[in-house]
């Protein structure tokens, strides 16, 4: 064993590469217990200030920051209802388009590529070895296989499988641009309803061979596909063959402004999807005159985008009701807004916490004052080192006991006017490989979040920098598809994270206080070494 005069000596050294191993290891502190002697090594746990930030169910969001998108309803007793619907422009794969003459729409199919689940054991598959192919009436083989979709709620509803109807509207607001930012509670006037089907809550690829000699007629992607009223598009689009509205992507977006994808039910689950995936056909025929004068009709298609240049956001309206848990813990919470006007504004403290992703609330966690001065104190007149820190948040198992996935990732903001930023820890370990959240028992009542704030307390206590509050949200940072590099900080799938949880709050007799090992009370837990 190394003595602890040695150890003491390179303490400096050490210090960050114990930070960087605390984003490797589980146990945070078993990990200060093998770098130093125990009797020179002090675990401590405190009591915090923590309170429930109102975010009043609303984010602005830029919408080419959207990578994916929900649809769907959900309704829980303890944060109440949502209904999700997928807004997005559209636009014509070519401006100015020819369509020939006397085209007429066959039909028009909007394809959604919902996520799915991919496990062998979840999928189906038939096989039509008698198949038809009504084009050319050739004999085949059709292969189905069928996904569920990947969903966050409830599967069933009184032990049924309710499928959902899924309706499609014209959005007659004008969106704006793919720059510009939107507010997710939005609210945007629609009209004309222009497709409506039937959605089990699965997926299917098509592939069709021929019998003569196996190959393809058709192989179609994972998706679900809908018929839209061919009416509708005949008037709006073929019918304006050599109108300006389809001359130019500015002039087509404020003519024809988007379309809502929605759920006409109120509660049942939410799925996901890549919006760039979407995208409408439509099939029609027009006239072809051959050199004889013979007349025929010639199938041709042409293609809506629904991809990256257009406007797309996940709309979500709540109805969170009067006596749910969440609408009255709101009635004492912080309002963001308030918070990052004034940091160090007086809160609520509160037994109970709720976290919600998609413009829900957020929590805030205060240290204490006497603490920070307890710890300099110590710094100066014992030489400590401060090893490890992080904030315990514990599942709330009183109130959120159910099958409902926990959110695997969180966000963490320190609280500084006007400031956007990393916390010091992401930072300065981004290439270490750090994780600043750490997450045990997800699947079970007694789930609980660390959260690393080793690097913020030492700038604090052994730098004497200012405390700030730092605010907690459901959500995970995106990063660089090539580099892997995180984009920023508001950069991140809050506008469409699903997930919530209500945690245990604090006892207001615990804050600043040291709390046994057994608390589940929000808590500051540090690991220091004397020098």
């Amino acid at each position: 064993m190394i003595k602890i005069k040695k150890i003491m000596k390179l303490v400096p050294l050490l210090l960050m590469g114990i930070v960087v191993l605390n984003s490797c290891e589980g146990d945070l502190d078993d990990l200060g217990s093998q770098l130093v002697d125990g009797s020179e090594a002090y675990d401590k746990i405190y009591g915090v200030t923590a309170y429930n930030v109102n975010n009043n169910d609303v984010q602005k969001v830029v919408t080419s920051q959207y990578d994916s998108v929900r649809i769907g309803a959900f309704k829980e007793d303890v944060f109440g209802g949502q209904k999700v619907s997928y807004i997005t422009q559209l636009r014509l794969n070519t401006y100015d388009p020819d369509f020939g003459k006397n085209p007429v729409i066959d039909s028009v199919v909007l394809t959604l590529k919902p996520r799915y689940e991919t496990a062998t054991d979840s999928l189906t598959t038939t096989t039509n070895e008698d198949y038809v192919y009504p084009d050319g009436q050739v004999a085949a083989k059709k292969v189905v296989t069928t996904y569920p979709v990947r969903k966050y709620g409830k599967y069933k509803i009184n032990g049924q499988k309710t499928p959902f109807t899924i309706k499609v509207h014209e959005v007659a607001d004008f969106l704006g641009g793919a720059s510009d930012s939107i507010l997710t509670n939005k609210a945007f006037a629609l009209s004309s309803e222009i497709g409506s089907k039937s959605f089990n809550g699965t997926v299917n690829s098509v592939v069709i061979t021929k019998d003569s000699d196996a190959s393809e007629l058709l192989n179609r992607d994972v998706s679900f596909r809908m018929k839209l009223d061919s009416a509708f598009f005949q008037n709006k689009i073929i019918a304006k063959q050599g109108n300006q509205v389809l001359k130019d992507a500015a002039s087509f977006i404020r003519y024809f402004r988007g379309i809502s994808i929605s759920v006409e039910q109120n509660d049942g689950y939410l799925f996901s999807m890549a919006p760039n995936d979407a995208g409408i056909t439509i099939y029609y025929k027009n006239d072809v005159t051959a050199t004889d004068g013979t007349v025929t009709k010639t199938k041709q298609e042409t293609t809506l985008n629904l991809g990256a240049s257009n406007v797309h956001l996940s709309q979500v309206i709540y109805d969170r009701g009067n006596d749910s848990p969440y609408a009255k813990a709101m009635l004492t919470a912080v309002k963001y807004e308030d918070l990052k006007k004034n940091p160090g504004l007086a809160v609520n403290p509160a037994d109970k916490l709720y976290l919600q992703g998609m413009g829900g609330s957020g929590i805030g966690i205060r240290i204490p004052q006497g603490t920070i001065d307890a710890l300099k104190q110590k710094f100066q007149n014992e030489k400590i080192a401060i090893v490890s820190a992080k904030i315990r948040l514990y599942n709330n198992a009183d109130e959120w006991n159910n099958k409902f996935r926990k959110p695997s990732s969180l966000l963490v903001q320190e609280m500084i006017k006007d400031t956007v930023r990393f916390l010091p820890d992401m930072t300065s370990l981004a290439s270490a490989g750090y994780s600043l959240v750490k997450t045990a028992d997800l699947s079970t009542k007694d789930a609980y979040y660390d959260i690393g704030i080793t690097a913020s307390l030492k700038d604090i206590v052994e730098k004497n920098k200012n405390a700030h509050d730092f605010v907690i949200n459901v959500g995970s940072y995106l990063s660089d598809a090539s580099t892997g590099t995180l984009l920023g900080q508001t950069y991140n799938d809050r506008p469409y994270n699903p997930f919530r949880i209500a945690l245990t709050g604090i006892n207001t007799n615990n804050i600043g206080q040291e709390l046994l090992p057994d608390s589940k009370n929000v808590q500051l837990r540090i690991i220091y070494t004397k020098k």
